[in-house]
């Protein structure tokens, strides 16, 4: 008997979740906590995960589908070849207004499956591929029909002997990362040398006055972009549907290696934080990822990023973009009395100037946040 998996409430506030990665295809068996399907809302990510062993019969979404919260993301079977339940297409069916003219990646499903535009129900203004897609899922359409998908170099078996491993937690929120910058963003990276002096004499007098422990630097740093950030808003944002995306908070990512794991932590809010303050959130937050117990809203939602590599001597890095963020700051150990901040950035949203103003900012002593009073 088929059993459905639903799809969870990821924030109180969310009434609907994106479907952003499905892990294993139709008919494929899972054990029980076996990842399935990641949902995401601006906020957080959530894995869902099976609920007992048995085959995935089907699933009622696919990655970039939106998907109302408590409806059936998946069908469970003990048999691969059982049947899945098809939803009545009341939705549909209840739309008055039925637009037929296709947009052209609807155009090229409808032709695959035969289907005409006048068969599918629009939601839109155009006949879209989400509706084509829902239309062949609720009517149970043959998938046969359709090309099989390319072969690329994700998932051509490579020529030398191997084994499979499944990836843990950490190391699925890396490729997720890693898929989002190659997919979606249009990175690129400049860097600017400056004197690490003055920066060293701030943190250092800081650090006396407030009787810290461990040197602030880059807790004084990620302060004072959030600050650049908070006065230039086009900085942190994203793109979405060929608009720019700009972010009511500012949420400051910052990166943190615990042992063989890489986090991106996330101080929420940061613009509302003084300089001690965060230099403390951040303390907390790299503690809390040192014993692996981050909660999942202080590991997603960052909207502008800062990465160190400094504590092993490196000099210059490269980092990898944040999902739905359009900057990150490098920042980087100095060689012979020069330092190196760079920026990996999203070309759509901001261009090298901007970026090398924001650099510039950061680097020039002159433009130093002043104490907290």
């Amino acid at each position: 008997m088929a059993v459905p998996l639903y799809t969870p409430r990821v924030n109180n506030n969310d009434d609907s979740v994106r479907v952003s990665h499905l892990f294993i295809e139709r008919g494929a068996f899972v054990r029980r906590g076996d990842p399935v399907a990641d949902v995401e809302t601006d906020k957080a990510t959530f894995t869902v995960e099976a609920e007992q062993d048995g085959y995935v019969l089907d699933f009622n979404a696919r990655p970039g589908d939106t998907v109302d919260v408590g409806s059936i993301l998946a069908w469970m079977g003990s048999d691969a070849a059982e049947l899945a339940p098809q939803e009545v297409e009341t939705r549909a069916e209840a739309m008055v207004d039925r637009n037929t003219v296709p947009t052209l990646k609807a155009a090229l499903l409808l032709a695959r499956y035969g289907l005409e535009g006048n068969d599918v129900a629009a939601e839109g203004e155009r006949l879209s591929v989400a509706d084509v897609e829902r239309h062949i899922r609720l009517h149970g359409l043959n998938r046969r029909s359709a090309p099989e998908p390319a072969v690329t170099d994700e998932n051509r078996l490579p020529s030398a002997s191997g084994k499979t491993v499944k990836l843990n937690p950490e190391e699925r929120g890396m490729l997720r990362t890693v898929a989002w910058h190659k997919q979606e963003a249009v990175p690129a990276y400049l860097e600017l040398t400056h004197d690490p002096e003055p920066w060293e004499s701030y943190a250092a007098e800081f650090q006396r006055d407030h009787r810290l422990l461990l040197n602030p630097l880059l807790p004084l740093l990620a302060y004072r972009l959030v600050r650049i950030a908070r006065q230039s808003p086009s900085i942190n944002a994203t793109m979405l549907n060929y608009e720019r995306y700009e972010y009511d908070h500012v949420n400051l990512g910052f990166t943190v290696q615990a042992g063989m794991n890489l986090y991106v932590v996330v101080v929420r809010e940061a613009e509302n934080l003084t300089e001690s303050e965060l230099a403390s959130r951040l303390g907390e937050l790299q503690r809390s990822a040192m014993k692996n117990a981050l909660r999942p809203e202080e590991a997603s939602g960052a909207t502008i990023a800062l990465s160190s590599m400094a504590r092993w001597q490196i000099a210059r890095h490269v980092p990898i973009l944040v999902p739905h963020t359009a900057l990150m700051v490098a920042h980087a150990a100095p060689v012979n009395g020069v330092a190196t901040l760079g920026a990996t950035y999203d070309h759509r949203v901001l261009h090298g100037a901007a970026v090398a103003q924001v650099l510039r900012e950061l680097a020039c002593p002159e433009a130093r946040q002043e104490k907290d009073t």
